[in-house]
């Protein structure tokens, strides 16, 4: 429709009398009201705020407990595989210690006497290490 016709004017002055009533000043009651909401808002937000703070402070404890957690698995794995090795030396000893009394069984000195100085040896090294 053009807007230079009658009708065109009539439903433009319609808009721009509902845009003005939208447009109008507060009642005193109304702010009063919104006043109140805004203050409610605002606790609201406090209470939020505390509530993140607890969390954030929630997660730095647990990070501290599993970086606490995780050092002591690695410590716990150093001492394991220090255990593993000195069971392992161990076996080797005895086993030597084995063989040494297998040879004095059977007479043979020179046997005897190679195993015993290797495992002269292997003592030293343990003393060096440790």
């Amino acid at each position: 429709m053009a807007p230079f016709t009658m009708r065109g004017r009539l439903r433009n002055i319609g808009i721009t009398k509902k845009r003005l009533k939208l447009h109008r000043k507060p009642k005193k009651n109304e702010m009063k009201v919104m006043q109140e909401r805004l203050k409610r808002l605002k606790t609201e937000m406090e209470e939020i705020s505390d509530e993140q703070k607890n969390v954030r402070e929630g997660h730095r404890q647990v990070r501290e407990k599993i970086d606490a957690i995780e050092y002591e698995c690695e410590q716990l794995k150093k001492e394991t595989k220090m255990m593993i090795q000195h069971s392992a030396r161990t076996q080797v000893k005895l086993a030597l210690m084995f063989r040494i009394l297998k040879a004095r069984e059977e007479g043979d000195s020179a046997i005897v006497a190679r195993l015993a100085q290797l495992l002269r040896e292997i003592v030293e090294m343990e003393k060096v290490i440790s």
